[in-house]
């Protein structure tokens, strides 16, 4: 095969893992990952907090130091996904890499609406630094990655400030929720629907009911949720790398398919555009892949985190 031919297919077999990864539609949705057997992890179901749903598995990576860890949040528009769907060859090749990784699994709106899971996101985070010393972990070298809503908890833990609470009863409120790097497919970068209107190329009325996703149809508490959970709201100058993907250019048609279309708004690039032009003007490193794109120094999403986690990039 001409090496031409090979880049082409390669990136396009990329975007396609890209789309698969970060739907919370069932188009678009987030099949278990058919990229040979996942490996069994060190520890299954492990309770991070009080709702059933509190549960993560951990795989330990092979080193005598402690190790890095990266997180993967699931997506699903918040009210369907789970943590078995974590990438088996993107798990193997960190675990390969030295990296340690965790997978979570959060509240639902159905069972609880927005930000339960991103407190338990929070939560997560803050238990697995308590675990550093017990699981060989570096807790000054924790990463994460997601897509669609899982790329929402990714950036609301990278870009909050810190919420750790150096007075709580509770020990493990008491660690860090701040990250090294996150990466992210498919992110909404924002839950202000009428920002979408305004930036979305066809989004014209909100695809979810209001009260759904924040137990509210009252604006004013809408607008508190949505200041507190979005990244454009949230981006600072202290905020660590992030590596975005997204699986259409700016100038892209919508699919013909009503289906298919909705998901491709749900995830479009604009999204990954507008923190990109904050971050930048902010003076943090953000990188923004998406088809076409070729000059990045980074080639995937294990890549980015690997090397922030592993090199030293961040120093």
């Amino acid at each position: 095969m001409r090496p031409a031919v090979r880049g082409t297919m390669c990136t396009v077999l990329f975007f396609l893992t890209v789309v698969l990864l970060c739907s919370g539609t069932p188009a678009l949705g987030q099949p278990r990952q058919r990229t040979g057997p996942r490996p069994r992890p060190t520890f299954a179901d492990v309770r991070y907090g009080p709702h059933e749903r509190n549960v993560l598995d951990f795989w330990k990576a092979q080193a005598h130091d402690p190790t890095p860890l990266v997180v993967f949040i699931h997506g699903g528009g918040f009210r369907a996904g789970s943590k078995e769907r974590i990438n088996a060859a993107w798990l193997r090749e960190f675990l390969g890499a030295g990296v340690s990784v965790a997978a979570i699994n959060y509240r639902f709106v159905t069972q609880a609406p927005l930000p339960a899971a991103h407190h338990d996101a929070r939560r997560a985070i803050q238990f697995l630094r308590a675990k550093s010393a017990e699981w060989g972990l570096a807790p000054h070298r924790f990463g994460a990655y997601g897509g669609s809503a899982g790329a929402q908890l990714c950036m609301w833990l990278a870009l909050h400030d810190d919420m750790a609470n150096p007075d709580s009863d509770d020990p493990v409120e008491r660690y860090s929720t701040r990250l090294t790097c996150v990466a992210t497919m498919g992110g909404q970068t924002t839950m202000d629907l009428e920002w979408w209107k305004r930036h979305i190329p066809g989004y014209s009325r909100p695809h979810r009911s209001w009260h759904e996703l924040f137990g509210s149809d009252d604006p004013a508490v809408i607008r508190r949720v949505v200041r507190d959970i979005s990244a454009l709201e949230l981006a600072s100058a202290d905020d660590p790398p992030i590596f975005m993907t997204y699986s259409m250019r700016p100038d892209a048609k919508p699919p013909a398919n009503p289906r298919r279309a909705r998901g491709w708004r749900v995830h479009h690039v604009n999204f990954g555009i507008a923190l990109k032009e904050k971050l930048d003007r902010l003076g943090v490193e953000a990188h923004l892949m998406y088809p076409g794109v070729h000059d990045l120094p980074y080639r995937s999403v294990p890549e980015f985190l690997i090397r922030k986690l592993t090199k030293g990039e961040d120093d």
